[in-house]
């Protein structure tokens, strides 16, 4: 819940250009619902990407006041979703169930969806973290095909290492992120687990990306805090 519809198209074309030249990769943005349609349209024709931050679980309209369908979302621009971030969790008592529902939504409105796993602190020190992340990875990936899988793109929060004063190691990470792959090959099959994307949403900052990205099974990064600022965010995308 960060900044303005003028705030965020500043923010958008600011880093246009920075990134302009990053074919490593994919960029995208989730601004606030209210500059979607105005962040996407400035950005379109360009290799920027714009995500909704969140979904509603039902997919058709609906006397459900305050929500935003995932086919609003795509019809505003989006090409992507986030489900299943952990503040939504945390804050808003999301379940995996509900994150299933808002997987599936996204997937019929035809958008490639990020769907947010990771353990807190108390659940890593209990050393309940794969429990806790396979429960959730195979809870919010329920009854999808073959075909669903190729348009979902997993992130892994540790909720641990988020203003805790506690940071997750490029191994740490790399560990989780092992295991998440390995869950996705056990429940799915070996070659979706291989082209599966894992994003890894812990603190990423223009001075840890490399360094996390050196990790055989991290794929991308999930950005939040430096991602408010083009020029930090531009420096993330352009790590190499």
């Amino acid at each position: 819940m960060f900044k303005t519809l003028g705030e965020s198209l500043a923010t958008a074309l600011a880093l246009k250009p920075l990134v302009a030249n990053a074919n490593h990769c994919e960029v995208v943005i989730a601004p606030v619902f209210t500059a979607l349609k105005s962040v996407a349209d400035r950005l379109e024709g360009s290799n920027i990407r714009v995500a909704a931050q969140n979904c509603a679980a039902e997919q058709k309209e609906g006397a459900f006041t305050g929500e935003v369908a995932a086919f609003m979302v795509r019809d505003a621009g989006c090409s992507h979703v986030i489900v299943g971030h952990s503040e939504r969790r945390q804050y808003f008592f999301e379940t995996d169930e509900m994150v299933s529902r808002k997987t599936q939504a996204g997937l019929a409105a035809g958008l490639r969806v990020i769907v947010c796993v990771g353990e807190t602190l108390e659940q890593r020190d209990q050393g309940n973290a794969e429990r806790v992340v396979s429960e959730q990875l195979v809870g919010g990936l329920s009854g999808l095909t073959a075909s669903d899988l190729d348009r979902i793109i997993v992130a892994y929060e540790p909720v641990w290492a988020i203003g805790t004063g506690r940071t997750a190691t490029p191994e740490q990470a790399q560990e989780m992120h092992a295991f998440i792959r390995r869950v996705f090959a056990e429940r799915h099959s070996p070659a979706a687990a291989a082209e599966l994307r894992i994003l890894y949403g812990g603190s990423v900052k223009p001075d840890n990306m490399a360094g996390l990205m050196k990790q055989p099974d991290i794929d991308g990064g999930l950005v939040g805090g430096a991602s408010l600022n083009a020029e930090s965010f531009a420096q993330i995308v352009n790590y190499k």
